[in-house]
């Protein structure tokens, strides 16, 4: 009876399990398709894509490729480091599409997908109960989770890594985490999460058990360590990694203008975006109880790394994309105990209406227990039912914005017309200034026959050269009223791409007597400096 018992409670998880893949991969294939473009935001996965295809070229020519599209930043030709090289031969299946950004998008979705499905395997796995409400929760924990996710980006591995590593911790299964640490290390530089975790289990040890738990400690730094040292970019690996750290981990203002995840949230943003992440940590310090120790172990870790992420994501926009499913499982874990009836809420009368209930209460037929286990469990169900209800609501109004705002990016061809004029009119190889740095993955992907100024993130002009840095943010903001000759002279470009946006910078331009427009249309402008200043009013029609 038991073993049949048991087999039937598997076949319910695995029924449980599928059911979740289904649902999580049509929600990711439903957000991914929102837009024709690569997802989303920014360009960086046009970056990802076209430099995964260029690896996969090199590999098959049994050669590595350089990088010297960056020429005046750290990530020029002889520094250049890939912090992302595992995550792109991840991506070599994908980019050997005919269709590259399809091959992207496809990506996004098993990467995106993975990482929920993830978080989801790990409360089938430890039995919590009532899993299919846990996964409604997962996916409507934070819109600015689900958008994030669709990018097409490192961050999903990053929780595939952390959610194995817990794994590994909780099953004492400590030298796998030295692969584990080895990989995440060479997908990603914020492997410092996992170290962060790492350090959190130990403590959560500590406190439970009284003795200090040194081993994945271990395991994890060796296995970093190694990832760093065994790399075909040691030793700039280092030096980008400390420049990361530098310029990202601050608590004062930014050395020069960053993209806009590196900012905080308004506070009514921030709750409003990920309110089901916020309840969540809620209801899991409310549940959290330090009283019995064995049993307090996996909350403990859980509270500890859902409350450093939601510190961190109240610093930065972008950890949004990794404290709310956190957040949901600390609820989870936490709420455990309570919804496998192993403690009640009858443990907290006081000692002596205990004592009155107790000969009631040590009969295990009486009526008086059976009417006390059908009620409470009546009262669980319809409690939970609720919250399923709720749950949904917040899922269908969270999967209906991120949708709005994936299908607002901007399409597939955009500046694809620009690019395209100038591989077919600039000489190849000449540097070409780009007014905006969040630019250059669109214009690598259309153009990777020219160099540009600025790109991927200003930090690396900034740490290349922060007095060229400095003049590129004066020019781009309208602040020279005469650029030509600096863009020319300083930066070594004779050819300015521009969005059409940058109002000051174009009045001067256009003032100045430099600047020849000699391409446009309803996106970019592309503008070649002369040899000699003319007279402006020459221009004017």
């Amino acid at each position: 009876m038991k073993l049949a018992t048991l087999k039937s409670e598997r076949s319910l998880r695995i029924i449980q399990f599928v059911a979740g893949v289904i649902a999580i991969v049509i929600i990711f294939w439903q957000l991914q398709f929102s837009t024709n473009a690569i997802c989303c935001g920014d360009f960086d996965g046009y970056y990802h894509i076209k430099w995964t295809r260029t690896l996969w070229e090199s590999i098959k020519a049994r050669s590595f490729p350089a990088f010297p599209w960056l020429p005046l930043t750290t990530l020029n030709s002889r520094d250049y480091v890939d912090h992302h090289l595992l995550f792109h031969i991840m991506q070599i299946p994908f980019a050997a599409y005919r269709d590259p950004r399809l091959g992207a998008k496809i990506a996004s979705i098993l990467f995106g997908s993975l990482a929920v499905i993830s978080c989801y395997w790990l409360l089938i796995r430890y039995h919590v109960r009532y899993v299919l409400v846990w996964l409604i929760a997962l996916v409507a924990c934070s819109a600015p989770f689900l958008f994030r996710m669709n990018m097409a980006k490192t961050p999903p591995l990053a929780i595939v890594y952390l959610i194995v590593a817990i794994h590994l911790f909780f099953r004492r299964k400590y030298w796998p985490l030295l692969p584990v640490s080895l990989l995440f290390t060479w997908t990603y530089d914020l492997f410092v999460m996992l170290i962060m975790a790492t350090l959190f289990w130990v403590v959560s040890i500590a406190w439970t058990e009284r003795r200090f738990e040194w081993r994945p400690l271990l395991w994890v730094v060796i296995g970093c360590a190694a990832g760093l040292v065994i790399n075909p970019y040691f030793p700039h690996n280092f030096q980008l990694l400390y420049e990361h750290i530098v310029i990202k981990v601050t608590p004062a203002e930014f050395n020069t203008r960053v993209g806009s995840e590196w900012y905080p949230y308004d506070s009514w943003e921030f709750l409003g975006n990920s309110a089901v992440a916020c309840i969540a940590m809620v209801v899991g310090y409310i549940a959290f109880d330090p009283g019995d120790r064995r049993k307090a172990q996996y909350p403990l870790f859980f509270l500890l790394l859902s409350t450093a992420l939601m510190i961190m994501t109240a610093r930065w926009k972008r950890i949004a994309e990794y404290w709310p499913p956190f957040a949901v499982l600390f609820a989870a874990f936490s709420l455990q105990p309570w919804l496998g009836g192993v403690r009640s809420y009858l443990t907290r009368l006081p000692p002596e209406v205990l004592e009155e209930l107790k000969p009631f209460l040590d009969r295990e037929d009486s009526w008086a227990t059976k009417m006390m286990n059908d009620t409470r469990e009546l009262v669980r169900t319809i409690a939970v039912a609720v919250v399923a209800l709720l749950l949904s609501v917040f899922l269908f109004f969270n999967l209906r914005s991120s949708a709005e705002e994936i299908g607002r990016s901007e399409s597939h061809d955009h500046y694809r017309a620009g690019a395209e004029w100038m591989r077919a009119n600039i000489p190849p190889g000449q540097i070409v200034f780009n007014t905006d740095w969040d630019d250059f993955p669109r214009l690598f992907y259309f153009d990777e026959t020219h160099y540009y100024v600025s790109g991927l993130d200003p930090s690396y002009l900034f740490d290349k050269s922060p007095d060229l840095s400095r003049l590129y943010d004066r020019i781009t903001l309208g602040r020279e009223e005469d650029p030509g000759p600096l863009i020319r002279d300083r930066f070594g470009a004779r050819y300015v791409f521009s969005d059409n946006e940058h109002d000051d910078f174009f009045q001067h331009a256009r003032a100045s007597g430099w600047f020849d427009i000699v391409y446009e249309d309803t996106e970019c402008t592309i503008m070649y400096i002369r040899d000699e200043k003319v007279d402006p009013s020459l221009n004017e029609p």
